[in-house]
């Protein structure tokens, strides 16, 4: 890998022709090879302005480089078919994250028995204004398509992935391993930080991507099968996992805790005195509890909105959205636990499954692929989130000591707030242990531009020219557009199959949902691992972006929660406060 990407020359370039052209840090220009980008999935777990300290750190010295080796390990392309020392697979454009489109397709086309199509239903889900596949004469490789099948040999037969467990087990070496971070100097941190980055992000990342990759393949497998038996919408009920995945989890620990407090008076006194000083008073009066949030803590308090982004407010940091989590849970009725939910989804898959096996009857080799695709589907659904899961631990432990770090310049007077860590890049963190004469005015003219950016919406679609900034909508720009008139349908992609009438609650941060209660139905713009305690909590869950492979999509499944997504405009053309009819198996809301 490294004839064909240096790391630290690429982020030189990046920075360096960034700072010429007056753009925010970290952006780079579309590749003239793979010109088509798009916010799709990486808008789920990227939603904001990229942080120049992650993206120099991992995104380019690491994520780049990761991504095209695991296309190489899929057998989908040499290393030689990207430009070296060039930002490719990844882009940051505007200030925002997005991922390429046409290496995407390529993988796709060589794939036997899969489509760029069949890509596109993964990533964009029904999205407008996708441009149209055209196929060029190099994306065609029967040198590829051949390795490409010997991988899906391995895919659709292999009953155990051990590999991502021995990598678990070192994430959870160095996490049990944590310094005491108040004590050790400056330099010290920053140390620790880089050196779990070299020592895990790389493998993590690059086994997060095959998982993707290996994801969408039975997926497609499955929805095919469905579309051609002539009950697509059963592909939503077959994509169930059979086993919890690692993001489904905190739910059902939330859910523990929830069930304490909904017996106890003395619990449920506390919580009714409201969020303000609650985690106090839990631990002056009801130490048992607070000893039980703690142990939710250490076993989850990774987890939190932006999970790839080191200056997040993760739930260790941000404790508040947990407890306010359980503070919606507790109003939900026994039958409406994550487990409940989830044993019913394994009804609904059995029944779907048997339905897609008598219709197949008699097609012995179509029948053989199915069953096949259905193993391999929930085996690596739940790898995807279990390497997922994975990283997101291993940033935690970089955020911690950055937090620490950032908390010491708000102390000297050269921040104004600690996660202002995150607007210096690596080297300039480097430099400023050293000498931090300049930071302050850095990063209060960095913070300016990112202001200036996060006013603004990113393009869905980059297609080989980044529209100028001041083309981008204004946030919120769209409120004037009306609302829809009851009656109306929105049609989206099915989620999660199931039919669930409720309030709609339009939420945008998960720490602030509202008036939200049991049962209501949550329309958000993006979802992450950060939402799952509200979906848990949810009648149903409505998304504007999202597809197969989306978090929205495969928590649902797991917590049994209707679910459509791709429903473009949900939360600006839904009436906050209507009553709604969310139609997970067919993708569509109805305003009742």
């Amino acid at each position: 890998m490294a004839e064909h990407y240096d790391g630290a020359r690429a982020v030189a370039t990046v920075t360096a022709e960034s700072a010429a052209a007056g753009r925010w840090i970290v952006d780079n220009a579309p590749s003239p090879r793979y010109p088509i980008y798009t916010r799709a999935n990486v808008g789920e777990v990227f939603p904001e302005v990229v942080q120049p300290l992650s993206w120099t750190l991992w995104g380019i010295r690491h994520a780049e480089p990761g991504w095209r080796e695991a296309f190489a390990n899929l057998g989908a392309f040499d290393l030689t078919e990207f430009t070296p020392d060039r930002m490719e697979v990844l882009g940051v454009f505007g200030g925002y994250c997005y991922l390429n489109v046409s290496a995407s397709r390529i993988f796709g086309t060589r794939t036997p028995g899969m489509s760029a199509e069949a890509i596109d239903a993964s990533f964009f889900g029904g999205q407008p204004d996708v441009p149209a596949y055209v196929e060029a004469a190099t994306d065609v490789s029967a040198v590829h398509s051949e390795r490409l099948g010997a991988m899906l040999g391995w895919l659709f037969s292999v009953e155990s992935l051990p590999d991502l467990d021995a990598m678990r087990a070192e994430v959870e070496g160095w996490r049990a391993a944590r310094p005491d971070l108040g004590t050790a100097d400056d330099a010290a941190l920053l140390a620790h930080v880089e050196a779990l980055c070299a020592a895990m992000f790389r493998k993590l990342w690059v086994r997060h991507i095959e998982a993707t990759y290996h994801s969408m393949i039975p997926a497609g497998v499955i929805a095919g099968v469905c579309a051609a038996v002539g009950r697509g919408e059963l592909a939503a009920d077959i994509l169930t996992s059979d086993a919890l995945v690692d993001s489904a989890r905190p739910a059902h620990a939330l859910w523990a805790l929830s069930r304490q407090v909904k017996a106890s008076p003395v619990l449920g006194a506390l919580f009714d005195a409201g969020a303000d000083g609650l985690e106090a008073r839990l631990r002056r009066h009801a130490p048992d509890f607070a000893e039980a949030f703690d142990g939710f803590l250490r076993a989850f308090g990774f987890r939190g909105p932006m999970e790839w982004e080191m200056r997040s407010r993760a739930w260790e940091i941000d404790r508040a959205t947990p407890l306010a989590a359980i503070e919606r849970m507790r109003g939900a009725g026994d039958d409406e636990s994550p487990a409940a939910r989830a044993e019913r989804r394994q009804v609904a898959k059995a029944a779907a499954v048997a339905d897609v096996e008598a219709l197949l009857a008699g097609d012995e080799a179509t029948l053989g692929q199915f069953r096949a695709a259905v193993a391999a589907a929930g085996r690596f659904f739940a790898a995807r989130e279990r390497t997922k899961t994975s990283a997101a631990m291993l940033i935690h432990e970089m955020r911690m000591a950055m937090w620490e770090l950032g908390a010491r310049f708000v102390a000297r007077g050269l921040f104004e707030r600690a996660d202002q860590f995150g607007l210096l890049t690596l080297d300039e963190w480097r430099a400023a242990l050293a000498d931090a004469s300049g930071v302050a005015a850095t990063v209060a003219a960095r913070g300016a531009e990112e202001a200036r950016l996060a006013a603004r919406e990113p393009p869905f679609i980059v297609d080989g020219v980044v529209p100028p900034l001041d083309s981008f909508r204004v946030r919120g720009g769209g409120a004037a557009e009306g609302k829809a008139a009851s009656g109306a349908l929105l049609q989206g992609v099915p989620g999660c199959a199931g039919v669930a009438r409720g309030v709609a609650r339009i939420v945008h941060d998960p720490a602030e949902p509202g008036d939200m209660e049991p049962g209501d139905i949550l329309v958000a713009p993006h979802t992450d691992p950060a939402w799952t305690p509200l979906m848990a909590a949810a009648g149903a869950v409505v998304v504007n972006v999202g597809a197969t492979v989306s978090h929205a999509v495969i928590v649902a499944r797991e917590l049994g929660v209707p679910c459509a997504v791709s429903v473009t405009g949900a939360t600006a053309l839904i009436p906050e406060g209507a009553m709604i009819e969310v139609d997970g198996g067919a993708g569509t809301v109805r305003i009742l």
